[in-house]
């Protein structure tokens, strides 16, 4: 079993002993960080002070957006196959494991951009992805990160970007014809985890407007499987961190406590 944790740390360092305690406390293998500002070298003296899991920066990267930290030491074993500013796509190659395409991202935010403009990009995206896979030669993909839309937008819904869809069966069809053009098919678990009938919190971001239409709590940080792996993605280690040891991650309002981050945390396995 191979586990990930997910986190934009919106450039807060007072996170960093707490990712530290995630790692532990899960077992991560894969730390895929947004908005982290902390220099390599720092970050991973502050991860691994006094603790007995070491992790490494397996390269210097292209990708501005998202820090990757890994429990190997050696590069090749999750070498860049494509990288820009906002997400990095990689090869992962654990010895006697199953190989997989990595992509983590950190989408463009609405703070800056409008839905045409994160539609877009979500295209370009999927482009990028689906070039990486007729490289590496298979679709046992992963994406992960902060996606700044939630999983019913048309970024991640529409055949032409992204194409997540909330059902096991459908994705299991691997493609849909629209217009005579067979699309690849996402399948996003995070479905599972909206609204508050379960355990984890209603989302992984808070946002209260003064507009007619508020969603307050929106599920921007996402994992998306292609079908090739979803057998190996284990539903039931996927989580919303909200409390981590004795700290809790969450306010006295039960919204994100901006002290470390405006966003929660995800974790994840897959068994390769």
């Amino acid at each position: 079993m191979v586990s990930f944790l997910f986190w934009n740390i919106n450039k807060h360092e007072a996170t960093l002993p707490l990712i530290a305690d995630i790692c532990e406390l899960h077992n991560i293998d894969i730390v895929l960080l947004a908005e982290c500002i902390t220099e390599p070298g720092t970050l991973l003296y502050k991860i691994n002070h006094d603790r007995e899991n070491k992790y490494f920066h397996p390269s210097l990267n292209l990708c501005e957006k998202i820090t990757v930290l890994t429990r190997f030491n050696e590069s090749k074993l999750i070498e860049a196959i494509h990288e820009e500013p906002r997400f990095t796509i990689r090869h992962l190659q654990l010895p006697g494991l199953t190989d997989i395409i990595l992509v983590a991202a950190h989408h463009i935010s609405k703070n800056y951009s409008d839905s045409i403009d994160q539609y877009t990009e979500a295209i370009r995206l999927s482009q990028q992805i689906k070039d990486a896979e007729k490289k590496v030669g298979h679709c046992r993909t992963l994406l992960v990160g902060d996606l700044n839309m939630n999983p019913f937008e048309g970024g991640i819904v529409s055949s032409a970007a992204l194409h997540a869809v909330s059902s096991r069966k459908i994705a299991s069809r691997i493609t849909r014809k629209v217009q005579s053009i067979d699309y690849p098919f996402f399948y996003n678990p995070m479905w599972n985890l909206l609204g508050d009938a379960q355990k984890n919190p209603p989302g992984t971001y808070y946002y209260s407007s003064s507009s007619h239409v508020s969603f307050f709590w929106n599920t921007f940080d996402q994992v998306l499987i292609r079908p090739d792996l979803v057998e190996r993605f284990n539903m039931g280690a996927l989580n919303v961190i909200s409390e981590i040891g004795t700290t809790s991650l969450l306010s006295n309002k039960e919204i994100p406590k901006k002290v470390f981050s405006d966003h929660l945390p995800i974790v994840f396995s897959l068994n390769l």
